[in-house]
């Protein structure tokens, strides 16, 4: 259950059921230009939280989620996750379970320590704010950035996104004179890439390269690494990168106090690996095991979910600062 920066997810795979996707609960985000959503008419802009209320979903969540974990049960925190973290987390937990029915004898606690809470002021619903605590998993320094948010006011508090950070690495945020911060516009047009549009750019640049992402870990080294593996003796790889925008899967971002935004958002990704006749493709990892439908016969293919944290400056291309991936299906063919 460990978290890493980068490609590693916090649980690290979820069930494929012909590549299913939870349900989620919470429907975050889809954000008129005005950035605000009206839901059973409430136009007044609002702190989206108190600060005592983010302080009791943070240690709601961290109470389901070490349950879930401890158990191999996730109807233990089915109700405090959602979107892309749901589909990330919940993997393991399910592969774990089928492979450990006892529960997870490695099983260490997660803790949440020096939490602090960026509160955005907007009308409706659904609301959301991130947390930013200092976790004993992912690094010595690690800085976990977590998106909560919430459907109606009968809804409870879910985490949607999950990113892990240097310190060095979360942005100063614009805040007003009350400490509130301001929430971005799914499609604000004085970004360099609008938010909403975040999950399909980052697929084209992928398959076709280009300028809107600046190099790194996350971009032109993978692609690289992807060029790379595409054939070699034997087996060929293909990718199919996919934005997933609806529902607690739409991006959500915060303005940085340079005129920029801190964008979140959720792609989804393809890998099909196919043999030459005679080649044997040799699946030995167990959680996979345990996710697999279909025999491998000649192919294999995986099914990834990842939430991004991007920098989205007024101009310039477009920087990753964290990429977390799960595996959340197995098809063999």
């Amino acid at each position: 259950m460990s978290r890493d920066r980068g490609d590693h997810s916090p649980r690290t795979l979820r069930s494929p059921g012909r590549f299913t996707r939870s349900a989620v609960a919470a429907t975050v985000v889809s954000l008129t230009a005005s950035g605000c959503v009206v839901v059973h008419g409430e136009r007044k802009v609002v702190p989206t939280a108190t600060h005592a209320e983010a302080a009791r979903a943070l240690k709601d969540f961290l109470r389901a989620y070490n349950k879930a974990d401890k158990d191999y049960d996730r109807s233990q925190d089915a109700d405090r996750v959602s979107g892309a973290l749901a589909d990330i987390d919940g993997g393991k937990i399910e592969a774990g379970h089928r492979n450990s029915p006892g529960g997870n004898r490695n099983h260490s606690p997660l803790k949440l320590t020096d939490a602090t809470f960026t509160i955005p002021e907007k009308a409706g619903w659904p609301r959301w704010f991130v947390a930013d605590a200092h976790a004993n998993k992912g690094g010595r320094d690690a800085r976990w950035l977590l998106v909560f948010a919430r459907s109606g006011p009968d809804a409870v508090w879910a985490v949607s996104y999950l990113t892990i950070l240097a310190p060095g690495d979360v942005p100063a945020f614009k805040k007003d004179e009350d400490g509130w911060a301001e929430p971005v516009p799914a499609d604000d047009a004085a970004l360099a890439v609008q938010p909403r549009r975040l999950g399909a750019a980052y697929a084209a640049y992928l398959k076709d390269g280009g300028d809107a992402f600046a190099p790194g870990t996350h971009t032109s080294q993978w692609r690289a690494a992807r060029l790379k593996n595409a054939t070699k003796p034997g087996l060929a790889r293909q990718y199919i990168d996919e934005p997933l925008t609806n529902g607690a899967y739409a991006p959500v971002g915060l303005r940085t106090a340079d005129g920029g935004a801190l964008v979140f958002f959720v792609t989804r990704r393809y890998e099909k690996q196919t043999a030459a006749q005679g080649v044997n493709i040799n699946v030995t990892d167990p959680n996979i095991k345990a996710l697999m439908t279909g025999e491998v016969k000649q192919s294999l293919t995986l099914e990834f979910v990842s939430n991004q944290a991007v920098l989205d400056p007024a101009k310039g291309p477009v920087k990753f600062l964290s990429r977390v991936e799960g595996l959340t299906g197995a098809e063999g063919e």
